[in-house]
């Protein structure tokens, strides 16, 4: 078979390009705006442009957008370029800026205005607003549109220089009012913004907009494929009509694909810093948030992630992904490769009647049933345990494959136990059962031939890792926060972060690390939280062992 018939649009594209000879090495980039965390749907566009890259034995760049001082700061810089290094690329030589280019584009936004293709604007956000017209009806013409060229180039030097207020004027192209794309309406291409800059300090008090830099900044980087998302299919004929007409070193071409949609989901950075303002979560990289570094808090893998995006595919079409395809990539990963280890998170008191209290021993427990490569661990026993309430009761029916008084379970990895009798509080609570150690069944059945009914996890009382758990569960309860009432924040799931105070992990889990994340037996995959101390340990549940939240 064809290779290039297995490939999305924009591979066989790349393809066909280099076959044809219209570039000689492929040369991509990613370009965000350091104005918040990446997300998931960012984490696509990694993958693709990064890929395409790797594919063809080209490069591919990491530039900021760093054109909106006001929104943006130098943590969300540190944070982006931690997340592409997390996922597993690397960028092409230096991090690149928008704003090292700002006098080269400046010089060009003089050239336009040489040439008659830009002016100096003096109308206000809300008037030009009421000029541009609608989606249905053209624009009118700014009053200020046909000022002289040397006026133009006089007032914007000013503008350059600090002599006016922000807002007070802009810089536009000069294109068509009357044009059906909104776009292409005399667009802005500068404007006045006292703000200091993470990168440039107070050296500008004017920036270019997004759509007059991006083509620019890939003409000066000689990208030859400039990935975007559907919605800059309609800035297209505006990036092309300015590289048309600047002094730029090469021609980059613009190509669109549809963006990551995830349902039970919201990945709009307004709506995420709404999050975080508002106090819903607990900063960008809470657990629960579609953030890179909040699926790397919680202990999301990063070839999970890859494998995602590449599951999904590349194309020209809008659709929503299913959140549980993001969750079986993720499950799959990790019971490949996450270690296995115990944890009790509603502990009660077991007490092994006929083992002596005094004594303990040390039991081998592999940490991953398949793999071999992955060493075993000790697990610390005595006669004091705890084990998980809900894997006991005083009586059952004999679907119950838990610890019943008279019955019998095996610990995982160690011995078969029987149940003798329990003890309560004045509130009538179970607080501590007492059973008998089976004898020798360690790594066999009992010799009376009477089985276990079924197997359960267990943890020392005398040597553990004491500790809280945090189970999280997806933010939203709705497919599409927000359809029903217009408010995504009535959609939010109360019950997304669950608590418990009280739990116990088994003694390996004291070399545990935060972003790895461990199965812990019968309950799901953990990982420890970058917020752990010596003092206070705390472990993430990245996700069930199965889907539950449908149930």
């Amino acid at each position: 078979m064809d290779a290039s018939s297995t490939e999305n649009f924009l591979q066989q594209l790349v393809r066909k390009d280099l076959e044809e000879g219209r570039v000689a090495e492929v040369h991509t980039r990613f370009p965000p705006e350091p104005n918040g965390y990446l997300h998931i749907g960012h984490a696509k566009s990694i993958c693709l442009n990064f890929g395409l890259a790797e594919q063809f034995g080209g490069k591919c760049n990491l530039r900021f957008d760093d054109t909106n001082p006001a929104k943006e700061d130098q943590r969300f810089v540190e944070s982006i370029k931690s997340d592409v290094e997390w996922l597993g690329f690397k960028w092409h030589g230096e991090v690149r800026y928008a704003s090292e280019y700002f006098e080269r584009l400046y010089e060009w936004a003089q050239d336009l205005i040489r040439k008659g293709c830009a002016y100096v604007c003096d109308l206000s956000a809300d008037e030009a607003r009421e000029y541009r017209g609608t989606l249905s009806e053209g624009g009118r013409n700014s009053p200020y549109r046909d000022r002289s060229v040397e006026e133009n180039l006089e007032l914007f030097q000013a503008m350059r220089k600090g002599k006016y207020k922000t807002g007070e004027k802009t810089l536009r192209a000069k294109i068509d009012m009357a044009s059906g794309n909104i776009n292409m309406r005399d667009p802005i291409l500068y404007r006045i913004m006292r703000a200091s800059h993470h990168q440039t300090g107070d050296a500008w008090p004017i920036y270019p907009t997004y759509d007059f830099a991006h083509g620019q900044e890939d003409a000066i980087e000689g990208i030859t494929h400039s990935i975007c998302t559907l919605e800059f299919a309609d800035h297209r004929p505006l990036y092309e009509w300015l590289l048309e007409r600047l002094p730029v070193p090469s021609q980059p071409r613009q190509y669109e694909f549809a963006r990551l949609n995830l349902n039970y989901t919201v990945t709009s950075k307004r709506k995420l810093k709404q999050l975080v303002d508002e106090g819903v979560v607990s900063g960008w990289d809470d657990p629960r948030m579609p953030t890179i570094a909040g699926m790397r808090r919680a202990g999301f893998s990063a070839k999970a992630i890859r494998d995602f995006c590449d599951a999904i595919g590349v194309t020209r079409s809008d659709s929503v992904n299913e959140f549980a395809q993001l969750e079986h990539a993720l499950r799959n990963d990790l019971d490949k490769n996450a270690p296995r280890a115990m944890c009790v998170i509603d502990p009660v008191e077991v007490v092994l009647t006929n083992y002596d209290s005094h004594a303990t021993e040390l039991l081998n427990a592999p940490d991953h049933p398949h793999r071999d490569d992955i060493p075993l661990r000790s697990l610390p026993f005595g006669a004091r345990l705890y084990i998980e309430k809900e894997d006991f009761r005083e009586s059952a029916n004999k679907k119950y494959k838990r610890l019943v008084i008279g019955k019998r379970v095996r610990l995982r990895g160690a011995y078969v136990i029987e149940a003798e009798s329990c003890t309560k509080n004045e509130a009538g609570d179970i607080v501590q059962i007492q059973a008998k150690v089976v004898e020798g069944t360690l790594g066999a059945d009992p010799a009376d031939g009477i089985k276990a009914k079924g197997v359960i996890h267990w943890v020392a009382q005398h040597e553990n890792v004491p500790c809280k758990i945090h189970l999280y569960e997806r933010l939203f309860k709705a497919e599409q926060p927000g359809k029903e009432t217009g408010n995504f924040l009535d959609d939010v799931n109360p019950n997304s972060l669950t608590v418990l105070d009280e739990a116990y992990a088994e003694k390996s889990l004291l070399d545990a690390k935060p972003g790895v994340s461990y199965q812990f037996e019968r309950l799901g995959y953990f990982c420890l939280d970058k917020t752990s101390s010596s003092d206070a340990t705390i472990f993430n549940r990245t996700i069930s062992l199965r889907d539950s939240f449908d149930k």
